[in-house]
């Protein structure tokens, strides 16, 4: 292995231009603001005409300033390289330099379009097509596409799956040229399927799935900017560690036009990256947790005041715990949103204290109208109404189930005794799993929002009442229209949803999803053979197609698994064929004559012997190194690796390696994953999957 990786060359090669772009930035800025100081000048001559000067000058000086200043974050994302050897990059804001040569080229620019539209079918002329992610002026990591491999010359470096396909492509005879166009061709075609109904992408490991679902969520960008950008695009990933990797693989737009989020983070305040065991979150995750969730939320407040004692005009005024069950059942019948009922509640009080204080005949009774004003004054009666029927939270009412006695209560004939017991000591509000945030939303749901009087938006350039600052015109129009624009937390109006590893989205999670894309079009990625999910796959099925109603489905399938090298994909397929013999796998094509190594050593031997086989990748290959472990043991391999200090190395759970990638991998442990049963082996079957270059696995010995 060289000092210096092909990675690390090529992301100082883009760091020379984009320091140019920054300089010349810069420049421009200086002679914006210089612009802007003269044009205030111009009022010095005293004529009606240099006041008009003045504000043209000031405006258009002012607003160029601004746009420097407001895309100064990842500015350049992006590189073409053209038949011919021509090249440009592509990024936030057009920027020339001092010689009138573009340095970049505005993403909304005509020639800037072919970073979007072309693809391996279509090239449109593009060589290479090269993504560059950026943190501040700094170049942080880039990803190619060769799209068309045969016109790249010799010289030209290739990283990411670009670097795969351009080892397919130069490879000895037609046959894998052949195999490099139909991976092009299938992944094409998801890319550009409608933009309506449900796109449906399956695919084994290594086929590019989510490669494809993040081109579509471009390729939809661009070609119909009005309608995905307005309404946005949602792209949910299974975790938080998925997340943020396709965050540095996505094209950026030249704005936030992409919603990314994981399922444990899709809520709004809520950042899960615990999971459960599977058998638990099988449980949390069927339907039938909605009728114990939706019982929950009709129940009676723990700890709160069972009797109502009130004395009015020397009389006592009381309802008893039955009495204070039936009122709340009246007003909050099934189907009912408990806070938005609360008025009800309060409703059945008065009418029950009202008709106790005529049957007692209270002297000098009033009017009831004047009955239940002069109780709505008393302390005592608010301070009970608030404690008996309070505003509640989700959170408030999924803690509930941590309550043995209530959660049998609230699953009575819905979930068996041992579904029960295993869901005892399983809810903990304060550190939620991924599974108790779709719980939570649904809560969210069922509770509703008590009514709200809206609050009228302050202006953002109102520093007092009163008081506003100095604003152009163009800046409160801006203002306006991102105010217009302004998308809630809780945002619910999507044009398009993009969900990956979708097999692993329980009935629950698909009702959160579907909420938020009632509107949407969807893009649907997954692979069956990977699921964890060890519930009712019936139900699974019928929770999916509910929340993508009765849109047109186009489906697509990926069969060519370009990641793995065949060696490495021969290990994988021997583990899932031990519970699905004739289930059709993706071809392997790519070779490299390195065969995965697998250790077996004591447990005293376990930490001593992945440390070693770690450093032993880490010289090897260039690329970055998964270390993944089973659930249980993710914080104590971390700690064995903790000194290792490179960026390239990278700890992971055998659930969160679900939809990423390495160049080399050590699996800790594999036994212990495969001790999940088919659930357990399926996660295997992923683990064993990630990498592109080199597997070890270290295994106990017995």
């Amino acid at each position: 292995m060289t000092d210096v990786t092909t990675l690390q060359q090529e992301i100082a090669t883009e760091q020379k231009h984009v320091d140019r772009v920054y300089a010349r930035v810069a420049e421009l800025r200086q002679e914006a603001a210089r612009a802007e100081r003269e044009g205030y000048r111009q009022a010095a001559v005293g004529n009606f005409g240099a006041l008009v000067e003045r504000d043209a000058f000031v405006f258009h000086a002012a607003r160029r300033r601004y746009l420097l200043d407001a895309e100064h974050e990842g500015l350049v994302f992006g590189r073409l390289d053209l038949h011919g050897g021509a090249s440009f990059h592509v990024g936030r804001l057009g920027v020339r330099g001092e010689d009138a040569q573009p340095l970049v080229v505005d993403w909304r620019a005509p020639a800037a379009a072919a970073f979007y539209q072309a693809t391996a079918a279509e090239p449109q002329g593009v060589i290479r097509r090269r993504m560059i992610q950026s943190s501040g002026e700094r170049v942080t990591g880039i990803e190619d596409d060769l799209l068309d491999p045969e016109a790249a010359p010799e010289q030209m470096r290739v990283v990411g799956d670009g670097a795969l396909l351009a080892s397919l492509s130069k490879a000895t005879g037609h046959g894998m040229r052949d195999i490099v166009a139909t991976i092009q061709r299938e992944q094409d075609q998801a890319i550009r399927s409608p933009g309506s109904g449900v796109t449906i992408v399956s695919g084994g490991p290594g086929t590019g799935k989510t490669a494809v679902a993040l081109h579509r969520a471009a390729y939809l960008l661009y070609s119909d900017r009005n309608r995905f950008a307005g309404g946005g695009i949602l792209v949910v990933g299974p975790s938080t560690v998925f997340v943020d990797y396709i965050a540095s693989v996505l094209p950026s737009l030249g704005e936030e036009s992409a919603t990314l989020r994981s399922l444990g983070t899709l809520v709004p305040g809520w950042s899960a990256t615990r999971t459960d065991p599977g058998p638990v979150a099988a449980v949390k995750g069927s339907l039938r947790m909605r009728r114990v969730l939706e019982r929950a939320s009709h129940d009676a407040v723990p700890d709160g005041p069972t009797t109502l004692r009130l004395l009015y005009r020397g009389t006592l005024l009381q309802l008893d715990r039955n009495q204070l069950d039936r009122i709340r059942t009246r007003a909050l019948p099934r189907g009912a949103r408990r806070n938005e009922v609360r008025r009800a509640g309060f409703d059945g009080l008065f009418d029950a204290l009202w008709a106790q204080a005529q049957a007692q005949k209270v002297p000098g009774l009033p009017s009831k109208a004047e009955f239940e004003g002069a109780l709505a004054d008393r302390e005592d009666f608010r301070s009970f109404a608030k404690e008996w029927w309070p505003r509640l939270r989700p959170r408030h009412v999924l803690a509930w189930l941590a309550d043995p006695a209530r959660l049998r209560r609230y699953a009575a004939g819905l979930l068996s005794t041992d579904e029960v017991d295993l869901l005892k000591g399983a809810f903990d509000t304060e550190d939620p799993t991924i599974a108790d945030v779709a719980l939570l939303d649904e809560l969210d749901a069922l509770l509703g929002r008590p009514m709200q009087a809206a609050r009228q938006q302050r202006s953002q350039f109102q520093v007092a009442q009163g008081v506003y600052e100095l604003s152009t015109a163009a800046e409160r129009a801006r203002a306006a229209r991102a105010a217009a624009t302004a998308r809630p937390d809780d945002y619910r109006e999507y044009a398009h949803v993009v969900v990956d590893e979708a097999q692993d989205v329980s009935p629950m999670q698909w009702r959160m999803l579907g909420r938020r894309g009632r509107l949407a079009s969807w893009t649907i990625v997954g692979d069956p053979a990977q699921t964890a999910w060890s519930g009712d796959p019936a139900e699974l099925e019928r929770s999916r197609e509910r929340a993508l109603g009765s849109r047109a489905r186009n489906a697509y399938t990926l069969t060519t698994n370009y990641r793995n090298s065949a060696e490495i994909f021969e290990v994988a397929a021997a583990e899932i064929r031990t519970i699905a013999p004739d289930l059709p796998l993706p071809t392997a094509v790519r070779t490299t004559g390195v065969p995965p190594v697998a250790l077996a050593v004591p447990l005293a031997a376990l930490a001593a012997t992945v440390r070693d086989a770690v450093d032993e990748l880490l010289a090897q290959v260039e690329g970055t190194i998964g270390v993944i472990t089973p659930v249980d043991r993710v914080g104590e391999v971390a700690g064995w690796l903790g000194e290792v200090g490179d960026p390239r190395l990278q700890v992971v759970t055998s659930l969160q390696a679900k939809g990423m990638e390495y160049d080399g991998v050590v699996l800790v442990a594999p036994g212990e994953i495969r001790a999940g049963g088919a659930a357990g082996v399926r996660t295997l079957y992923v683990a064993l999957s990630r990498a592109t270059q080199r597997l070890v696995t270290v295994d106990v010995t017995a």
